[in-house]
């Protein structure tokens, strides 16, 4: 896609949702990394379902180790794969705690070191809750990238590339959240809802739904 669509894009996208934000529920950064770590293959109604509950009475790393792994399971049990997110989960409190002074580090490289986190998490991190202009890659924002032509790949790191070559700065704070709920809400997996499309006349999507490929309105 050239810039000038590029750019329209992104004006109409932030002409619909000027504030954009994560649907994780969060206060601090901590409460953020642990409802990222929580949200890989889950939902994020799912994770603030329990985290409703967890956080008034665990929040930071200390109380979430004072819990242990039997009293953190009893709050994030139902979300997929909690075995292994509860054990990442208090080994990165631990390392919190050992390295950060209990604090959520706000550089990259630390945040990978982290149990749990890898780089969708870190640039979620970074961006939601320290301001920078970093691209996570979930696999929404995989599918709307590719069908609407603004970066092309196979891998999450290819697209997050491309996407931070092509999206103008004053919108890449909040490009991602945009990407997001575009692929959450409108152009989804299996039936994209394309008549209802803000960008449909902008979009390179070989398989858009008919009628609804007749332009903008």
């Amino acid at each position: 896609m050239k810039p000038a669509p590029v750019r329209e894009l992104f004006e109409r996208l932030q002409s619909l949702n000027p504030h954009p934000a994560t649907e994780l529920e969060h206060s601090t950064p901590f409460e953020l990394l642990l409802a990222v770590i929580l949200s890989a293959q889950a939902t994020d109604k799912s994770v603030n379902i329990a985290t409703r509950k967890l956080f008034p009475v665990a929040n930071t790393p200390q109380l979430i180790l004072a819990l242990g792994a039997d009293g953190l399971t009893s709050y994030v049990k139902t979300i997929g794969l909690y075995p292994g997110k509860v054990k990442n989960i208090l080994a990165t409190c631990r390392l919190l705690i050992e390295r950060h002074g209990g604090g959520v580090p706000a550089e990259r490289e630390a945040l990978e070191e982290l149990p749990g986190v890898g780089r969708k998490t870190a640039n979620v991190v970074l961006n939601s809750a320290f301001g920078r202009p970093t691209m996570p890659v979930d696999t929404h924002i995989f599918r709307v990238a590719n069908r609407l032509g603004l970066a092309r790949g196979d891998t999450p790191r290819a697209i997050e590339d491309g996407l931070l070559k092509v999206i103008p700065a004053e919108y890449l704070l909040n490009a991602h959240h945009w990407l997001l709920l575009h692929g959450r809400y409108v152009c989804k997996a299996r039936k994209p809802e394309c008549a209802r499309c803000p960008v449909v006349d902008l979009c390179a999507f070989k398989d858009k739904t008919l009628p609804s490929a007749r332009g903008h309105r």
